[in-house]
């Protein structure tokens, strides 16, 4: 009886110790909190194991809130605008505005990665410029055949938060979650969880500026009365 107790107490102890090292594995790790709020942690599947990394990141931008939701909405213009983006296009649209888009990414040292992704706006901001822009994706099967050469992303997920902070502020939440597929160098993957997302959002930032210039020179002139 002692013995089967003492066993069964030590299979006790054995899954509290095996559930905090996963919690620990799972917690948030920040990874620069200076020009923008960013954590990383690794991304594990059902069977607990580790696959790809989640990242978080944060910053408020010197643009206006709708201006970033118009540049994140067309998802087609970011080979012109966005870090690493060689190509990029809208596949195919329906009525309620929910698009496939496919991307390739043009990556120093490892071959090109591609994806095509299902993108819905859950939330657009109001007219007057008020409210929350959220953008949701993942991937989806969009009839774009793979390319040889090109490592097709299996795993790619995440959401575009916008909240206006006054005329030309908005606070953005870049999340995702990836599976970079192959073999990827551990330099190359440390600068996706930090350099690159501080390109992106920079990107998203002086994209925004851009439309927004773009959008008062296009605004009519008031009449005389």
């Amino acid at each position: 009886m002692f013995e089967t107790k003492r066993l069964w107490w030590s299979a006790a102890v054995a899954l509290v110790l095996v559930a905090g090292v996963a919690r620990a594995a799972n917690e948030w790790k920040t990874v620069e909190d200076e020009d923008a709020v960013i954590k990383v942690r690794p991304r594990t599947d059902a069977n607990g194991k580790e696959n790809g990394k989640e990242v978080w990141a944060e910053k408020t931008v010197e643009a206006n809130a709708t201006d970033v939701q118009t540049a994140l909405m067309d998802s087609g213009s970011f080979r012109l605008w966005m870090p690493y983006v060689k190509e990029s296009r809208v596949v195919s649209t329906n009525e309620d505005g929910s698009r496939v888009a496919y991307a390739r990414l043009d990556l120093p040292v490892v071959d090109d990665r591609d994806y095509v992704i299902g993108v819905v706006d859950e939330k657009k901001l109001a007219e007057d410029g008020t409210g929350e822009y959220v953008q949701r994706w993942k991937v989806v099967d969009g009839g774009v055949p793979e390319r040889k050469g090109v490592v097709r992303l299996k795993y790619n997920d995440g959401t575009w938060e916008v909240t206006p902070k006054g005329e030309n502020k908005a606070h953005i939440v870049y999340k995702f979650s990836v599976d970079p597929g192959g073999s990827i160098p551990g330099w190359l993957a440390n600068m996706g969880q930090k350099d690159a997302v501080l390109e992106t959002l920079s990107a998203v930032e002086k994209q925004g500026k851009k439309l927004g210039e773009e959008r008062k020179k296009a605004k009519p002139a008031p009449k005389s009365p």
